[in-house]
């Protein structure tokens, strides 16, 4: 599939939202502010000037002395300061000289020199403006007013809305201006798409299901992990209709004041209504649609409830041949109200699981598009060893793999890219720079080989495709790849308990080799021991504990799929006698896997000193390697060279 949730880079055609215009308002806002600051600048620093232009600024006692000495001709007294203007020949331009006035300080005495010096002297009064006295005046008003047109919105008085909290922050996609998705886009979830194929149909000739008495479901409720394109799937479907898609997450619609997520309820469906038809689309429904406390004893969330109870009452209060569809995507289905799921509300629930290996070698090709190829580039083989992985992984793993390209210089993306990407999702970095020591080298490389002898030797191993011993950030110091040729959903007790032995071949292989045993298996022996507690409790594959089902399920319950068991304490007699059973399918399956590497210990060696030597080898290798016909032993019938070539595929 091409894409997974919701802004991800790696999307194509997905519809893109044009930036809102900004409101007329707030320009005009900025353009008030801007000329206020302006006139202040201006007027201040006319005001603040200290020295008029062509003056020169002395101290009051050197004026004094100016006085005394009989060099004034006249003098200018204003509220700040003293102006003097000095004695100057014919034609020459006369000096002036400023002295600021002295705070607290009675110049009368200097008022009479000047008199008696024939100075000729006089007051000057500055008075502000008239403008600028009302303008000082009506300023904290002004001020006040635009703080307020800010909170408010300016626009939105137009819509009797004195405030914008209660606006929706949903986000509007239309066909006519944003690049819009088709299920041509979205692959890998063929079930999905031809369930909502019906809400196309219906969007788009609404008249050929009313002239039956048809009512199209009002929500649509797409259930899965995250990553299957859930997001993209609502999407696709507003595209193929060609109506406008409101899209949101069910957390925009919460906020700190109480009553606001209920406003943006009423104001999101307001808008929808005058826009239908269309589709509505909420991410995250879980977010939103909690079960409520109620009588549980829980502590409620009154704005939560408040918001659920308003789109509960607007899911109620839309006909369904208005045109208006909801759709809402989750991962959490299990704690979903119920008054959500009930008939009416979210009529439908469409599980959009992780794609088996046609969706995702489909969804593969979706995602290379943009890639130049080398043309032995295998797609199925990429899907065959990326099991569970969703859209958005399968992407990432693109993505790797034309990043590792760049790294190698290359022009094309090779298939060694694409196994150096999916090795890097599934294993972590490579850590070439840890240093082991020669023996714990030859221990791991040892291991791995158990592990890999072992599934080529039983029968119902998937087949090895390549040993590597090069430490990985996750902290395993190596790692034997299997690929699955089938995707299966159905597992027998043989295959398991082959499994089981596949696990334990590692450790199997340190103690045949040297009759000790390290913690490189610690992730193997949790692995197995959760296996085999699986197979006595939940599969009911043991004779002793008989075909029942012991405690609490894990499995995840979607909506009307019920919880598998329940959650019974096991009493002390039946807890014993299921580590008892544990414990006895692990020491068999380990003495099982021990078998088999004694009896090829051979292979083994060669296998180990080849892993030593390369650090990493290929399918191909191990085939040429373990080609030769296998010797009987106790406890396993013989298999011809042929059963050994099979095995490997």
């Amino acid at each position: 599939m091409r894409s997974s949730e919701n802004n991800e880079p790696s999307q194509q055609g997905q519809p893109r939202a044009t930036p809102p215009k900004q409101p007329r308002g707030w320009r005009w806002l900025r353009i008030v502010l801007l000329l206020l600051g302006a006139v202040a600048v201006s007027v201040w620093a006319t005001r603040g000037s200290p020295t008029p232009p062509g003056s020169k600024s002395v101290p009051m006692s050197e004026l004094v002395q100016s006085v005394d000495a009989g060099k004034v001709a006249r003098a200018e007294v204003t509220a700040d300061t003293i102006t003097v203007e000095l004695k100057a020949d014919e034609g020459a331009t006369p000096e002036r000289l400023v002295a600021e006035r002295l705070p607290n300080i009675d110049e009368t005495a200097l008022l009479d020199r000047m008199r008696a010096q024939g100075v000729v002297f006089q007051g000057k009064m500055e008075r502000a403006a008239w403008w600028w006295t009302l303008l000082a005046g009506l300023l904290p008003f002004i001020v006040l007013g635009l703080l307020i047109f800010a909170m408010s919105g300016g626009v939105m008085a137009a819509r009797n809305k004195p405030m914008s909290f209660g606006r929706s922050k949903a986000k509007l996609y239309d066909k006519s201006r944003d690049n819009a998705v088709t299920f041509t886009d979205v692959a890998g979830v063929d079930e999905a798409k031809a369930e909502l194929t019906e809400i196309v149909g219906y969007l788009k000739d609404p008249a050929h299901y009313t002239a039956v008495g048809a009512h199209i479901p009002k929500g649509v409720l797409l259930v899965g992990p995250p990553g299957t394109g859930k997001t993209l799937l609502a999407r696709a479907v507003a595209g193929e209709s060609g109506v406008p898609f409101f899209s949101l997450s069910g957390s925009e619609f919460v906020e700190m004041f109480v009553g606001v997520g209920a406003a943006r309820v009423r104001d999101l469906f307001e808008q929808a209504k005058e826009r239908a038809p269309c589709i509505i689309f909420i991410d995250e429904l879980d977010a939103l649609g909690k079960t409520r406390a109620g009588g549980t004893g829980f502590v409620s969330n009154e704005e939560r409830e408040q918001t659920l109870n308003q789109l509960l009452v607007e899911i109620d209060g839309f006909d369904s041949g208005s045109g208006l569809i909801i759709m809402a995507a989750t991962n959490r289905p299990e704690i979903l109200d119920k008054a959500l799921l009930r008939a009416g509300r979210f009529d439908r629930q469409v599980i959009v699981d992780r794609p088996d290996v046609r969706g995702r070698e489909a969804i593969l090709k979706v995602h290379v598009a943009r890639l130049k190829l080398d043309a032995k580039v295998d797609l199925r083989l990429v899907a065959q060893r990326t099991p569970g992985m969703t859209g958005a992984d399968l992407a990432n793993v693109a993505n790797e793999a034309a990043l590792a390209a760049v790294r190698r210089r290359a022009t094309t993306v090779e298939m060694v890219d694409f196994e150096e990407a999916v090795d890097r999702i599934q294993l972590g970095l490579k850590k070439e720079g840890r240093v082991m020591t020669a023996d714990e080298k030859r221990r791991v490389a040892y291991h791995e080989a158990g592990h890999a002898l072992v599934a080529l030797s039983v029968e119902h191993a998937d087949p090895v495709h390549r040993i590597t011993i090069i430490p990985r950030s996750i902290g395993a110091l190596g790692a034997t790849l299997q690929l699955p040729t089938d995707e299966r959903y159905l597992i027998t007790k043989s295959e398991l308990i082959d499994q089981l032995c596949v696990l334990m071949g590692g450790r199997a292989a340190e103690d045949v080799v040297w009759q000790d045993v390290s913690t490189g298996a610690q992730n193997d022996l949790e692995r197995a021991t959760e296996l085999a507690r699986q197979m006595v409790t939940r599969f009911g594959m043991s004779e002793r504990v008989g075909p029942q089902t012991l405690g609490r399920s894990e499995s995840l319950r979607f909506l009307a799929i019920p919880e598998l068991g329940t959650d019974r304490s096991l009493g002390n007699d039946t807890a014993q006698l299921v580590d008892a059973e544990v414990k006895e399918l692990l020491e068999a399956s380990f003495s099982r896997a021990r078998e088999i590497l004694v009896r090829r210990r051979d292979v083994l060696e060669r296998l180990g000193s080849l892993l030593l030597e390369k650090e990493t080898i290929s399918r191909e290798e191990i085939l040429e390697l373990v080609a030769g016909p296998p010797q009987s032993g106790d406890g396993q019938r013989a298999r011809s060279k042929s059963e050994d070539r099979r095995s490997l595929h």
